[in-house]
């Protein structure tokens, strides 16, 4: 199961909408087969591992990170190209959370006189695919939030000198998150005062995620560089018609979302990107968006790259949150991973109550 895990890992940036699922074929103690689900449309793990082993898959146990299917979408069901290829044994790390299969695949097999089993490293089958179980259960995406720091929480200087806080390190690994994320976030502010592209390229990637920007006036210029190249989604409380028919024009989707103050909707935004597809966002973006994706309880992770460095309290801030009076409303997280990446290290912490499936 820890081989179709690392498998099921290779589709991290290719799969979605679909989950990420990898398949091992053993008999008589070796492996006969193995495969992994590389894009949506394209044959599922399972039918790449009963490929590679050909007629050695009869009397075989499949050990596979997720319930095989049992409905047509883009490819027919996977437990039926298990059955007939007359597999003994399936060994699924989690049942699929989607309403269309939910048991009905591991049912299926058994019905053929399949034995089955579910719950091998289950956890990390769940972590791996944690934007869909997501999105699955709860109707909207994991949405991770990425910040950098001094280790006195600042992001950057009074004058707004951010570059750069962290080394290059920290830097790449920051880049393999947005690769792995159907989409990438940010704020007006950080496209004004920053003019980011908001793409990878620190790290090799198969496509580019969606870009995403929150502006509510809809006051992004047009020369803006995260404007040029793919087209961006554009989420805002502005029903200026010209401003929406121009960036429509150039190809730009433009959401009018509008929620209390003027203000995005945000957990409406994260609906309507789970009805979209996108199973993991990814943020980057300042103080004022960080801390409203906080508060309006959009945030279930923060990735956090904390530098040796002290700037002083006249610098920037993580978040913007209200002052509070007492300690006993204090947002709790519950640290997930710490670990050093170069001279830097990184922090992971979810909020509690733990938005993650169970």
């Amino acid at each position: 199961m820890a081989r179709a895990l690392a498998l099921a890992a290779r589709g991290l940036e290719t799969t979605s909408p679909n989950p990420h699922v990898g398949c091992v074929l053993v008999k008589d103690g070796q492996i006969v087969g193995e495969g992994w689900h590389r894009r949506a449309g394209e044959p599922h793990a399972e039918v790449h591992a009963l490929s590679m082993a050909g007629s050695a898959a009869r009397g075989a146990t499949a050990y596979v990170t997720l319930e095989p299917c049992s409905h047509f979408g883009r490819t027919p069901p996977c437990a039926d190209a298990l059955i007939d290829a007359g597999i003994d044994r399936v060994v699924a790390a989690m049942e699929d959370p989607n309403p269309l299969v939910a048991g009905r695949g591991l049912a299926r097999l058994r019905a053929a006189g399949i034995a089955t089993d579910h719950g091998l490293l289950r956890q990390e089958a769940v972590e791996l695919n944690i934007g869909f179980v997501s999105r699955m259960t709860r109707g909207r995406p994991w949405l991770r939030l990425k910040a950098a720091s001094t280790l006195d929480g600042k992001t950057a200087l009074n004058n707004g000198v951010s570059q750069w806080i962290t080394g290059d390190a920290a830097r790449r690994d920051g880049h393999r998150w947005r690769a792995r994320a159907c989409a990438i976030l940010t704020g007006i502010g950080t496209v004004r005062e920053d003019d980011p592209q908001l793409t990878v390229r620190a790290v090799p990637c198969e496509r580019q995620p969606l870009r995403i920007v929150v502006d509510s006036k809809l006051d992004i210029s047009p020369q803006a560089r995260i404007l040029q190249g793919d087209p961006i989604l554009i989420a805002t409380a502005s029903e200026d018609g010209p401003r929406i028919r121009a960036l429509e024009a150039d190809g730009h989707q433009v959401l009018v979302l509008p929620g209390a103050s003027g203000k995005v909707d945000l957990p409406q935004l994260m609906r309507l990107l789970a009805e979209r597809g996108l199973n993991e966002i990814h943020a980057e973006a300042g103080l004022k968006l960080n801390g409203s994706l906080l508060r309006e309880a959009c945030a279930d992770e923060l990735l956090l790259y904390v530098a040796p460095m002290l700037v002083g309290d006249a610098a920037q801030g993580l978040f913007r949150l209200p002052e509070l009076a007492d300690l006993e409303h204090a947002m709790r997280l519950r640290i997930h991973d710490l670990r050093s990446i170069g001279e830097d290290f990184r922090l992971i912490a979810r909020t509690i109550p733990v938005t993650a499936p169970p």
